[in-house]
């Protein structure tokens, strides 16, 4: 009987012992998986001068290339002749300011007009075709400018006498809107300048 009592006790004992490492920790909240986040969309980035927008009053531009700016004042008043130069323009590509090589004698054509007459100047239209926006085709405009600026340089011409500016898609050469006429806009016009002969006598040139 006095072994019963004894047993009793030690078997309540080992299965509370037995059953008491299996509780949950006091204040912890079991984690469950939750559902998965959908993927982020995202749109692609586009650079500037990528091809992704083409061909944007005029914008006067500076030096490119490395090439100093011309002073404007040196252009002050000087007379413009749209027609001298007229059958030298040059075309570009879809936005591209890259000055081709088919164009090389165009362009001694205009080297050649100037070391002629070494009174002149020269003012570079650098123009786009209607497609992209009016600030893009300023920019694309201006680059293809300077391109020319810098294509004369490399051929003899100083410049110095070179001024540039952009009219971007506002001065089209053809009013269509198809292809034919967008390879026509995509241009840089050549414009000869001559000194005033009725400026004063000791008017600096600008």
């Amino acid at each position: 009987m006095k072994t019963m009592k004894l047993i009793c006790p030690l078997a309540l004992a080992f299965a509370l012992a037995a059953t008491g490492c299996k509780h949950q920790p006091v204040g912890v909240t079991p984690l469950t998986p939750g559902p998965t986040p959908p993927p982020i969309e995202t749109q692609p980035t586009t650079l500037p001068g990528s091809t992704m927008n083409p061909d944007t009053g005029p914008t006067s531009t500076s030096g490119g290339g490395g090439i100093p700016a011309a002073s404007p004042d040196l252009f002050q008043g000087m007379i413009e002749d749209t027609n001298a130069l007229a059958s030298y323009t040059v075309h570009f590509k879809y936005d591209s300011a890259a000055v081709q090589k088919t164009e090389k004698s165009n362009l001694q054509a205009v080297a050649a007009a100037l070391t002629a007459d070494a009174s002149t100047k020269l003012l570079i239209e650098g123009n786009c075709d209607e497609r992209g926006t009016e600030e893009y085709n300023r920019s694309l405009g201006e680059r293809r400018a300077l391109a020319l600026r810098e294509a004369l340089a490399k051929i003899g011409v100083d410049p110095s006498r070179v001024r540039t500016i952009s009219y971007g898609k506002d001065k089209p050469a053809d009013t269509g809107h198809d292809e034919e006429a967008w390879a026509k806009n995509r241009r840089g016009d050549f414009v000869l300048l001559h000194p005033n002969p009725n400026a004063p006598a000791g008017t600096p040139p600008s």
